[in-house]
């Protein structure tokens, strides 16, 4: 057995997949939304955040993950939509 054989399980590649892509590009959605400073704004990156998130879970076939971004994605976008009372 060689090397790459044994650090590598069959059929996977060297490197990032796309499936890691999406979490890496989940990741800098999320980070991204707190330099954002109006709150809707915030939100609405958040939420965005949550649905890439979401894709990914659908990727790696995670519940939890598909239905905790569900959870937040559907606050963060719906909350961004309703007026603050001043």
């Amino acid at each position: 057995m060689s090397r790459s054989s044994r650090t590598h399980p069959a059929g996977a590649q060297r490197g990032a997949s796309m499936v890691d892509w999406v979490g890496w590009l989940a990741t800098v959605i999320f980070i991204a939304s707190y330099f954002f400073r109006r709150p809707v704004t915030f939100r609405r990156i958040q939420g965005l955040s949550a649905v890439a998130w979401l894709v990914y879970g659908v990727l790696i076939h995670a519940l939890p993950v598909i239905v905790a971004n569900v959870l937040v994605a559907g606050t963060a976008i719906g909350s961004s939509f309703v007026r603050s009372r001043q």
